[in-house]
């Protein structure tokens, strides 16, 4: 079987994946809803559990899809970006920028709404905060933006600390909750699923040049590639995904790290075919996360950013166990 039949292949499986996924994360809860019933109520007809559907869990299924595909997409071009294979969306500190923005909104008692403007606010702030770093005197490299993405990411947690600190007690919980990842409180799922479609886009027409790109700057730019400019679009479209996601659901973890991982194992680096199948298996992934979150301990929720770590830390170990040579 060639790469390319595989790599269609695997994309086709995944799309059923996902499809699958959808329809359980629908279907399960503290309520069971039968699939006849589920789809009745999806296409507008009246059934005794339509609200639960229209109103609970097709927003949350779509919002968790686009959430982890957006993770899974900024983790796939942050390790082409960086030509490192344990790069993920939160290495450039966007996720602490989001977290600050969203405990100062929760100190002070701001609204859903409020809450989503300062994380996203925040999250752009660290976005500005480290390219401008990085960029320093016009120089530009990998290494200056991923140790300018740490030190950034590290101010913000200790502001994050301290606000967790000052905070009153009755609002510690909803504070930890959203660090931890939920997706409980996403009240814009569409706008999140379309900020997946227009990040994707914005990259898919580059795959070509991202293939080139892996091989190195040099290499790429003998070969007619911009590099500067398509490591702008790269940062670009990973920090807006990052952002948006965090801001919509927290900080949920490994989805970026793993995914592109088990995807890269599957069908290569070919990034025509890796972009879209690494945002199927991200979304598959978190959605499955969050219906676990949901259901195993119904009606109390747990946060879905400590499903997918107690996937992903075992996942990743198994990985590095059977490969430990791998690289970009």
């Amino acid at each position: 079987m060639t790469k390319h039949r595989r790599a269609f292949l695997v994309l086709l499986l995944l799309c059923a994946l996902a499809l699958g996924c959808a329809l359980f994360a629908m279907l399960a809860g503290s309520v069971s809803i039968a699939p006849g019933e589920a789809l009745t109520a999806l296409f507008g007809q009246d059934s005794p559990n339509a609200a639960i559907i229209t109103r609970l869990r097709a927003p949350r299924v779509l919002a968790g899809f686009a959430c982890g595909g957006l993770l899974a997409l900024a983790g796939a071009l942050m390790q082409v970006l960086l030509k490192n294979p344990l790069a993920d969306p939160y290495i450039l500190g966007i996720s602490g920028g989001a977290g600050v923005g969203a405990m100062l909104a929760l100190f002070f008692g701001l609204s859903l709404t409020g809450i989503n403007m300062l994380a996203f606010a925040g999250a752009l702030g660290a976005i500005l905060i480290v390219f401008g770093l990085a960029h320093g005197d016009g120089s530009w490299t990998q290494t200056r933006l991923l140790l300018t993405g740490v030190i950034v990411a590290a101010g913000c947690g200790a502001l994050v600390t301290l606000v967790l600190s000052l905070a009153p007690e009755r609002q510690l919980r909803g504070m930890l909750f959203w660090l931890m990842g939920d997706l409980a409180q996403v009240n814009a799922p569409l706008l999140t699923f379309a900020a997946l479609i227009v990040s994707l886009a914005a990259v898919l027409p580059f795959a070509r040049e991202l293939n080139l790109l892996a091989r190195g700057g040099e290499a790429a730019q003998s070969l007619g590639v911009a590099v500067p400019r398509l490591r702008r679009v790269v940062y670009a479209v990973a920090a807006f995904a990052t952002a948006v996601a965090v801001t919509s659901a927290g900080t949920i973890g490994f989805v970026g790290l793993i995914v592109p991982h088990l995807v890269r194992l599957l069908i290569g680096n070919d990034q025509r075919f890796l972009l879209p199948t690494t945002v199927l298996a991200g979304g598959s992934l978190l959605l499955f996360a969050d219906t676990l979150a949901r259901t195993l301990i119904a009606p109390q929720q747990l946060p879905v950013g400590v499903l997918t770590a107690l996937i992903g830390v075992p996942v990743f170990l198994f990985l590095l166990s059977r490969h430990p040579r791998q690289s970009f």
